[in-house]
């Protein structure tokens, strides 16, 4: 019996690979296990290999693994393409449709040739070929077919009982096959127990729409783009039970445009896009700056430039979401590294927009955004709603033809905030440099008090986990460093360096901007060396740490940029072999 294992579902994109993967893996995170789950897709509608990887172990998961237990192929390419990753004794299920073969050089593994769409073709539909896959595939694990039966109610409950029948028929069939075919061959691939607990199973975009809906979000203005539309399509369904809505603009630029009117109004709102969608965005993010509008931006990145690889990891955005902006404006820049703190972090951003008024821009990655994780229950109590200097009493009257100091210059840089319609707030809101009460102003001394205002508002920003750290003490050999969906590979790849008898430190960073120098500055120092884990070619995150900690002479990066996620063997061996190189044998 085996703790953990890896399963991969691969074919032509359109023919229900999704749907196959979604049916496996939500029927075992039923029985307790912990999942984590990396789709690669084409950036198109039908066609073009996909592939769905889920990792099932009976302890937390974060990450994809190395290598691959399970290949359940639907065509020639999917075993080409991903043969490589099967371990010794792995194993191919395949449709016996298109006489799959092992490429030559793959020995190790074994292919079970399994009519598929010949099954479901006597069913009745070939369309069920993904549900006698799954029933073989459950064979080899020894997981017993009933458990996908409530999966199957609700996925095909309204279509009647007989066809939920006939697919649990098709289940059923794909299992008994392949055990006709094993006998006891495969006992090495009998998981373990799991602990029965029941655990959400989602991924970042489903809990960063539900962070927005606690955290008292109630508008929406976005336009689709990968991979961040999850977001909207969730939201869509939920907001308007809850008294709010959702707008599909024209493009971006209205998209963010709206939700910093609906803030101004006094609602709070966000939109979400990836890179293209963000450059667009710029001008409108400048104007919540100088404004001091709230507004919750969410970027999920994406493989760049321009169109780039939209379907695909990167986090090449890090510069352009704290610099991009012409001028200079308060802004917070958070980056969640789970799908637990997706959702926490996104009803922080709502609370920390208001406090600092300002926006605020959560970071993700196509990883973080479309990959599904076993996730414990929420904890609505620590759900809290603050919403800064919001004045929502009575005004004091103003002296006759005054208007409302908006822009009054404070001291901790917060000026007091009123909506529209307020008696005795009336006041301007304008692009240009301006006033305490908003009227435009070009003279250098309001210029100064002005921007000197804004600029020290977030200098006392209060943010709970700015690091994640996971260390045994101060001083290490190697400190590893990164930020969102990285976390799970290094955390791996720390364990393997333990083993050689390398001390690791791990610090992942969830509040990127202001940047938290000082608490991160004492593991920087006592680490020999500082390694940056990354999604991109020029090392953005580790430029930002030599701009604001130095300590360049320690500082390497271990960088991926090809459209694919870290495994944590890549990890390991490249920060293993920077440590040797270094002369620590």
């Amino acid at each position: 019996m085996v703790q953990q294992l890896s399963w991969k579902v691969g074919g032509q994109q359109g023919e229900g690979i999704e749907s196959t993967g979604e049916i496996f893996s939500t029927a075992l995170n039923r029985l307790g296990y912990y999942l984590y789950g990396y789709r690669h897709f084409s950036s198109r509608i039908k066609g073009g290999h996909t592939n769905n990887k889920i990792r099932v172990s009976t302890t937390q998961v974060r990450s994809v693994s190395d290598d691959l237990d399970i290949l359940v192929a639907f065509d020639q390419e999917t075993i080409d393409v991903n043969v490589h990753e099967l371990r010794v004794g792995g194993v191919v299920i395949a449709d016996a449709k298109f006489n799959p073969s092992l490429p030559e050089t793959c020995t190790t593994a074994t292919l079970y040739a399994v009519p598929f769409t010949e099954i479901a073709t006597e069913l009745g539909t070939s369309l069920m070929k993904n549900m006698v896959a799954v029933g073989a595939s459950s064979a080899v694990l020894h997981i017993d077919t009933e458990v996908f039966e409530e999966v199957v109610l609700e996925i095909f409950g309204k279509k009647g009982q007989k066809v939920v029948q006939k697919n649990m028929e098709a289940i059923k069939k794909g299992a008994d096959y392949i055990r006709e075919q094993l006998g006891e061959q495969l006992e090495t691939m009998k998981l373990d127990p799991a602990d029965g607990k029941k655990r959400m199973f989602m991924i970042g975009n489903d809990a960063i729409a539900l962070g927005a809906l606690a955290g008292g979000a109630r508008f929406m203005p976005a336009y689709p783009i990968t991979p961040a539309s999850e977001i909207m399509e969730y939201l869509i369904k939920k907001l308007p039970q809850f008294g709010g809505t959702v707008i599909q603009t024209e493009d971006e630029i209205a998209a963010c445009t709206m939700a910093i009117g609906a803030n101004y109004a006094g609602v709070r709102a966000l939109t979400a896009s990836a890179g293209p969608g963000l450059s667009l965005m710029m001008e409108s993010i400048g104007l919540a700056g100088i404004t001091e509008q709230p507004v919750v931006i969410i970027d999920t990145q994406r493989g760049g430039p321009s169109t780039g690889l939209p379907t695909k990891q990167e986090q090449s955005d890090l510069m352009a979401m704290i610099y991009g902006t012409h001028g200079e404006i308060p802004k917070i820049v958070m980056a969640p590294s789970t799908v637990e703190e997706a959702f926490y972090d996104t009803i922080e951003a709502f609370n920390l927009a208001e406090e600092y008024q300002c926006p605020v821009i959560m970071l993700t990655d196509l990883q973080l955004s479309l990959g599904k994780q076993s996730v414990e229950p929420l904890d609505y109590n620590r759900v809290e709603i603050r919403r800064g200097k919001l004045q929502q009493g009575e005004l004091e009257e103003l002296e006759e033809k005054q208007y409302y100091k908006r822009y009054r210059v404070t001291k901790d840089g917060v000026s007091p905030r009123v909506i529209p319609g307020m008696k005795h707030g009336i006041h301007h809101v304008t692009g240009v440099e301006h006033d305490e009460t908003g009227k435009p102003s070009e003279s250098p001394v309001n210029r100064d008090d002005q921007m000197n205002k804004r600029l020290r508002k977030t200098k006392g920003i209060r943010f709970n986990t700015p690091i994640h750290v996971h260390s045994h003490e101060k001083e290490s050999d190697i400190l590893f460093v990164g930020f969102n969906s990285t976390r799970g590979v290094i955390e791996e790849a720390m364990e393997r360096l333990e083993q050689d008898g390398i001390k690791v430190n791990h610090a992942h960073i969830r509040l990127i901007h202001p940047f938290p120098a000082d608490e991160l500055l004492p593991y920087v120092q006592g680490a020999k060396k500082v390694v940056v884990v990354e999604n991109n070619a020029t090392g953005q995150l580790a430029n930002i740490l030599k701009m604001n900690i130095a300590s360049h002479d320690k500082i390497q990066s271990v960088l991926k940029y090809d459209g694919n996620p870290f495994l944590p063997q890549e990890v390991y061996a490249k920060s293993k072999e920077m440590f040797v190189l270094n002369g620590n044998v």
